[in-house]
């Protein structure tokens, strides 16, 4: 029988102490600087980061795009719930595994969820933070009165997501609809017919609002002003509360300032990197 085609380029997999195969991409040397992506059908550390990694390799840094468990072609065990503190369990075991004790977290959505957590948890273990529209600084309720959030987990609970229906769901996530090619599509197709159902079902992000003082690490963020995921008004919250943080909010932006302001995005990330 014809193995079927990865509907991403195969990177290196880690075998975890808590049984898991985590895959994930590696760039480059120096320092590291590891890549968390967010939730949703289709997600995987190489599709949310594709395009922006290469140039922090090239930068003289150390990158790591792992695929989260339940994501991309890392593990996607059906007994476990995608709660915040599984993934930041997964995520210490994965660095453990590569000998990492310091380094720098850089986390979108979901992403920055796990990367705030991690440097409430462990907070020698990083040196500084980059997120994205970061999750966890509002209480479920809030989120799923976002649109994008309500159409994606309404998509993905009924079952199988065509082209059309993630192309549907890119649009929410972007703000220039010029950007979802072919290419896109049929990675993020492919990737969400090996998702478990429960990996959203099941996940559950604490509000981490309370907590944003205990962050001290320098913070860089970015909000897109057009996010139809996460209201942009986290930003403040974090800019106000972490003792060492600076947000720049983007307008005709959405949910992924990665992508759609990519150059911004990657030289204000290594000037914060190499400077600050």
């Amino acid at each position: 029988m014809a193995s079927i085609p990865s509907p991403i380029p195969m990177g290196k997999f880690v075998h975890t102490a808590g049984g898991l195969d985590i895959h994930y991409h590696e760039a480059g040397d120096g320092p590291p600087v590891v890549f968390i992506h967010g939730s949703g059908p289709g997600a995987s550390g190489y599709s949310n980061f594709k395009l922006n990694y290469p140039r922090f390799a090239e930068q003289g840094y150390r990158v790591i795009v792992p695929d989260l468990p339940g994501y991309g072609l890392s593990s996607k065990p059906e007994d476990v719930e995608y709660v915040l503190a599984f993934f930041v369990s997964a995520l210490r075991e994965f660095l453990d595994q590569l000998g990492i004790e310091r380094c720098v977290l850089l986390g979108n959505s979901l992403g920055g969820a796990i990367a705030m957590q991690y440097a409430l948890d462990h907070p020698r273990a990083v040196s500084k933070l980059i997120l994205m529209a970061p999750g966890g600084l509002e209480e479920r309720e809030t989120y799923f009165q976002m649109r994008g959030i309500q159409d994606m987990v309404a998509s993905f609970a009924g079952g199988a997501i065509d082209t059309e229906g993630m192309r549907h769901l890119l649009s929410l996530l972007l703000y220039d609809k010029e950007l979802i090619d072919d290419a896109l599509l049929a990675e993020r197709v492919g990737v969400c017919a090996l998702q478990p159902r429960g990996v959203l079902s099941t996940m559950r992000v604490p509000n981490l609002s309370e907590r944003l003082g205990e962050i001290t690490c320098p913070v860089l963020g970015f909000w897109g002003m057009n996010d139809l995921f996460c209201p942009p008004g986290g930003a403040l919250k974090v800019a106000r509360q972490c003792p060492n943080a600076r947000f720049m909010l983007v307008n005709q932006c959405g949910h992924w300032v990665m992508v759609e302001h990519r150059a911004m995005f990657d030289r204000n990330c290594i000037d914060f990197l190499n400077h600050d």
